[in-house]
């Protein structure tokens, strides 16, 4: 990789991290930081895309010292009126250093690295050496990004359909509902964040490719192809179980379970539901219960 490819790629990754938010994202993102003693604050999800301030903002809060053991991130929900408008949050919060390792993709978790090769800003940090470290981070989860788009890619294609391999890839390796067709939609929808993105990561990822039109044909060896799928494929076989054991955590874990549940209800269905001490502290326990008081208020509004 050359000294202008190289610089041209954290250009592009500063360039994105930095893009503004409302004030009110960042208020709330930096509230949270100060509460729970955090290094730096990463917003991404729809919300980031629309600006909207309606829903719930999905954060991910990054904190100081080693890399934790067992799984991670830790989830929970926040709501905190502001100016008279009532935000919402759900915040994953992991190390910084657990978090660079998993963007360079020397864990067997792919949520980090295919999540974060999609847009998101950093929208607050504690100082520039954190921020440096972050960037340097989601520079490290396009690469492996792009190495994967390759090997599960066409031999020459358009840029957006060796991204869509990807996500097709990565999708299909965690318990999820999405299709194609929402593969592609992550495309179209941030279509200013991915184009011209692939040339820059494999310049970064030391990936040679030559450009016919529109399209771009990289020159992965056929050695590096194996080595890339055969690291891809234990990745994929663990994705499911990784998965369902986070679902499992998440469910006794989670933060706010039972006020996030609730606002949810509230927002799909238009059923109030009230959160109740024991609801809170007992929110699977609970859950039968709030949905046998949702049907019956359908039941009777018709």
């Amino acid at each position: 990789m050359s000294t202008n490819s190289g610089t041209k790629f954290l250009e592009r990754i500063a360039q994105g991290i930095a893009r503004e938010v409302d004030p009110a994202v960042s208020a709330f993102a930096a509230r949270l930081a100060g509460e729970s003693g955090a290094l730096a604050a990463l917003f991404y999800g729809s919300n980031l895309r629309t600006g909207e301030l309606d829903g719930v903002f999905d954060y991910y809060l990054l904190m100081p010292g080693p890399p934790e053991r067992g799984l991670w991130p830790r989830v929970s929900f926040h709501e905190w009126s502001r100016d008279g408008v009532q935000l919402r949050a759900k915040v994953a919060t992991m190390t910084l250093a657990r978090f660079a390792e998993a963007a360079a993709g020397n864990l067997l978790d792919t949520t980090i690295w295919a999540r974060f090769v999609q847009p998101c800003a950093l929208i607050w940090s504690r100082d520039d050496a954190v921020r440096d470290t972050v960037a340097a981070s989601l520079g490290a989860a396009s690469t492996v990004a792009a190495r994967l788009a390759v090997g599960c890619g066409p031999a020459s294609g358009t840029e957006a359909e060796y991204w869509t391999a990807l996500f097709e890839a990565t999708y299909a390796a965690e318990f999820r509902l999405e299709t194609t067709s929402r593969a592609r939609s992550i495309i179209e929808l941030n279509k200013a964040h991915f184009d011209g993105l692939l040339p820059l990561t494999l310049d970064a990822a030391g990936i040679g490719y030559a450009v016919q039109g529109n399209c771009i044909a990289p020159a992965m060896s056929r050695h590096a192809r194996r080595t890339t799928l055969r690291w891809w494929r234990w990745r994929r076989l663990a994705g499911k179980p990784l998965n369902l054991l986070r679902l499992a955590r998440a469910a006794s874990t989670f933060e706010g379970a039972a006020r996030y549940a609730a606002w949810k209800i509230e927002r799909h269905t238009g059923v109030s539901i009230a959160v109740t001490p024991w609801r809170e502290k007992h929110p699977l326990l609970a859950a039968p219960g709030v949905m046998l008081s949702v049907w019956r208020a359908r039941r009777y509004a018709t």
